[in-house]
């Protein structure tokens, strides 16, 4: 295949503004990172029970599939730095409630709160990598081995902290941490886009991208690290908050070491080859998983689903361009949000009771058939 022309070696205007955004995603996911390590292992420190503890961690991708329409709105009214600024002040805001607030309702509030501040700097990185035809994939890359650094950092951290100090309140720091965002806030452009046109809510079926993000967040966010826990939790050696905050990071690691990696193939081979071999391999591994080969398995999915995350924003751009990129990249974060929020519940009823080659052989099939179906010269995504 043909090489597609490289970009300058300076860096462009999309360049700068697409690492701003990862930035401030980046400095403002501690919180929400630390907590999902926490607040199970440490429910009565935040007053509340595990069953509350689970409806917390739900909170914030229940209210972003409600609200994406509306974010992305906002967004296309008012530009980036407002949007953003306020989503990051917004996630300072959780930061800091989660370490002086305490009970079910209060906490509540906050993840719906970061819900929504989430669904805008996610956006806002998405579409600023691909405002540009040219280099989307590369700077996809980029953009998230940026988002990625926060939490690589703080997981360890809190876990450690946990050990030492009160499990809350080392939110104080993840506070400070996500105003220093603001830095990267105000460089980015303030100017209006064209809002997209109202989306179709009904008779439209979900289309090849929008099926391969659901089963991508179902298998990789939700059945695999639910399982990764729930089959290796009898192998984990040492104090098991700071070896779950290790686990963790090492996703993020292999988003900063690899995203980058796959965003610069995808430049030069096509996002969608690169798409179907990726989620291959990653299904190969995914049956490997299930068969009992816990930790190689484990590694090689983690670094396949680093190569595979910058690939789809391009993808959707190049596929839906004009104004309604940021409703099409909005819709596929929405899908594969659900199947984030669908696959822990689903590892929960299937894993104590079905062989796991059987749960993890189903979800590599279903991997492999979405991506596959995406591989099409022409098509609506």
């Amino acid at each position: 295949m043909r090489a597609m022309p490289q970009p300058s070696a300076n860096p462009s205007a999309s360049d700068l503004h697409s690492r701003r955004a990862a930035l401030a995603l980046g400095l403002s996911l501690p919180g929400d990172t630390v907590l999902y390590l926490l607040l199970p292992m440490f429910a009565p420190a935040f007053g509340v029970t595990l069953f509350e503890a689970g409806i917390l961690l739900a909170a914030n991708r229940l209210v972003r599939i409600a609200g994406y329409g509306a974010v992305a709105r906002f967004y296309a009214r008012h530009g980036e730095r407002l949007t953003c600024s306020l989503a990051v002040l917004a996630a300072a805001a959780c930061a800091l409630g989660y370490a002086t607030l305490s009970g079910f309702i209060a906490l509540l509030g906050l993840r719906l709160l970061w819900g929504l501040a989430f669904a805008a700097l996610n956006l806002a990185t998405q579409a600023l990598a691909t405002a540009e035809p040219l280099g989307a994939a590369r700077r996809a890359g980029q953009s998230r081995a940026f988002a990625a650094l926060g939490p690589m950092l703080a997981l360890p951290a809190g876990g450690v902290c946990a050990l030492w100090w009160e499990p809350r309140a080392i939110f104080f720091a993840f506070a400070a941490v996500a105003l220093c965002a603001l830095l990267a806030t105000r460089h980015l452009p303030a100017q209006p886009h064209a809002l997209p046109p109202p989306p179709k809510r009904w008779g439209r079926l979900p289309g090849r991208l929008d099926r391969f993000s659901f089963v991508e967040g179902l298998v990789l966010d939700g059945l695999f690290i639910i399982g990764l826990s729930y089959l290796g939790r009898d192998v984990l050696p040492g104090h098991p908050v700071v070896v779950a905050g290790m686990l963790l990071s090492v996703r993020y690691l292999a988003e900063i070491a690899l995203s980058a990696v796959g965003g610069g193939l995808a430049e030069r081979y096509g996002a969608e080859v690169l798409l179907v071999g990726f989620a291959v391999l990653t299904s190969l591994a995914l049956v490997g998983f299930g068969l009992g080969w816990l930790w190689t398995s484990a590694l090689a999915i983690v670094i396949l689903r680093a190569l595979l995350l910058p690939l789809l924003p391009p993808l959707v751009a190049r596929r839906t361009p004009g104004p309604g990129r940021i409703q099409a990249l909005a819709t596929r974060s929405v899908w594969r949000d659900l199947g984030a929020g669908a696959g822990p519940v689903l590892a929960g009823v299937l894993l104590p009771i079905a062989p796991s080659a059987w749960v993890y052989g189903v979800a590599a099939l279903l991997l492999s058939a979405t991506a596959i179906a995406c591989w099409a010269p022409r098509g609506d995504g």
